[in-house]
């Protein structure tokens, strides 16, 4: 029965009085009851499924050492701890003079206060010299504040007199002083694991005590267009061919989120395929593979995977666009079966491909930020499947509305779409004006 077609195969089974299960042309497994009766039973798996199988299958990077100038936005790989105080001395917040708070506690403009000047400290030329009663030592911004001070008196309220200071003004012990370790304390806890490093964080961890920290490395992405009709972008191009926009758009995806790739067209040929799929799963620690993922004469990808002994994890999903979709392993590096159509390939990667991804670079969230829209019209569409509705934002005063796409072009809709609205299996309409959540592509 395998391969048959048509009404045949359906007064065949029909008429058979047991129950049994076949395939049919690869796509749908027909089931028949004790009476004969058939019912016809999609392989495939719903996307909420699919995403919590792809997630559960993957785990982040190991860690590694990276210099501080290399962590920006990446994730961190332990809890990160203090090697120092910073500042590493009691500092002054202002230029003035280091005092006793005893001295100077009666300072006015009425009574001023005469102190004998000793010597200049500036930030990183500490003073040698102890501050005595009836002395003091000139202190810039960020200088150590001499021994024997224990406050500093802002210069507008000091005067110069042939080597003494004419104090104006009173200081309590602490004025105008940074204690050690006010900003960070040594063996304080700067990071935890799963923090992105920000450039605040980063500058925090430099100020710690360490030039490198433990950050989880970005996937590095192969991406394989496949089809004899696939040209690469620049080259020239022959009737009935088509640029790999497709590769260009996922190269673009990952880029923005600070993954490496390497980019390749293989031809509708098996053995160039084979060779390509096996080095990038060799060479990569992803790969992405761009058409090729239904099951006709010239769909080789899921049939060469196969041959390579790769781990399926699933193929198809009840997502639309994007229903070829499937994920598993080739030598232990994840493959993300992407189908050819560009809306297809985008939500696919989008949806199931990128959260992976990220998670691989240690990261908490599972795909683009989302925020809630409102309809501003209607949509229907199929029940039993996830939808997913690519479109623009418009904002008023209180809200921001979703308009959908639909515009003839798909390349042009994808282009202009600020938004993504999914859409669950059990839902086949929406009314204007309804509040869903929007997927966020800017």
């Amino acid at each position: 029965m395998h391969g048959a077609r048509g009404p045949e195969v359906l007064y065949a089974l029909c008429t058979m009085p047991y129950a049994q299960s076949f395939r049919v042309h690869g796509t749908h497994t027909i089931n028949l009851d004790n009476s004969g009766r058939y019912i016809m039973r999609d392989d495939y798996i719903g996307y909420p499924e699919a995403l919590e199988k792809t997630l559960s299958h993957i785990r982040p990077l190991t860690a590694g050492m990276l210099p501080f100038s290399d962590c920006m936005d990446r994730v961190s790989g332990g809890d990160l701890y203090a090697r120092v105080d910073a500042p590493s001395a009691d500092s002054s917040l202002k230029d003035g003079y280091g005092v006793q708070s005893g001295d100077v506690s009666a300072a006015s403009a009425e009574t001023p206060v005469e102190l004998r000047l000793c010597d200049t400290a500036s930030a990183g030329n500490p003073s040698a010299v102890r501050v005595r009663p009836g002395t003091t030592v000139r202190v810039l911004t960020g200088a150590k504040i001499p021994d024997g001070a224990d406050a500093v008196v802002a210069e507008e309220y000091t005067r110069r007199k042939e080597g003494r200071i004419i104090v104006l003004r009173d200081a309590e012990s602490g004025r105008n002083i940074l204690p050690k370790g006010t900003d960070v304390y040594r063996g304080e806890t700067i990071l935890r694991k799963g923090d992105v490093l920000t450039p605040g964080n980063i500058g925090l961890a430099v100020a710690s005590g360490y030039a490198a920290v433990s950050a989880v490395p970005r996937p590095r992405v192969a991406i394989l267009a496949t089809g004899d009709e696939v040209v690469f972008p620049g080259e020239d191009l022959p009737e009935g061919k088509l640029f790999a926009s497709n590769m260009a758009t996922l190269h673009a995806w990952c880029s923005r989120m600070g993954m490496k790739t390497r980019m390749r067209i293989v031809p509708d040929h098996k053995k160039n395929l084979s060779e390509a799929l096996a080095r990038a799963a060799r060479e990569n620690d992803a790969v992405l593979t761009s058409g090729g993922a239904w099951m006709g004469d010239r769909d080789l990808v899921v049939r060469t995977l196969s041959e390579l002994g790769w781990e399926k994890v699933y193929h198809r999903v009840r997502m639309g666009p994007g229903k070829g979709a499937g994920f598993g392993f080739l030598y232990n590096r994840p493959v993300f079966i992407l189908p050819g159509g560009p809306p297809s390939n985008l939500t696919a990667f989008l949806f199931l491909a990128l959260p992976a991804l990220m998670k691989m670079a240690g990261s908490m969230k599972n795909g683009l930020p989302s925020q809630p829209v409102r309809l501003k019209e209607p949509i229907k569409r199929k029940k039993g499947w996830t939808g997913f509705v690519f479109g623009k934002l418009e904002a008023d005063d209180h809200n921001v509305f979703f308009l959908p796409l639909k515009g003839a072009s798909r390349l042009k809709s994808m282009a202009e779409s600020q938004c993504i609205v999914v859409i669950p299996e059990d839902v086949a309409h929406l009314s204007a004006g309804e509040t869903v959540m929007g997927t966020m592509l800017l």
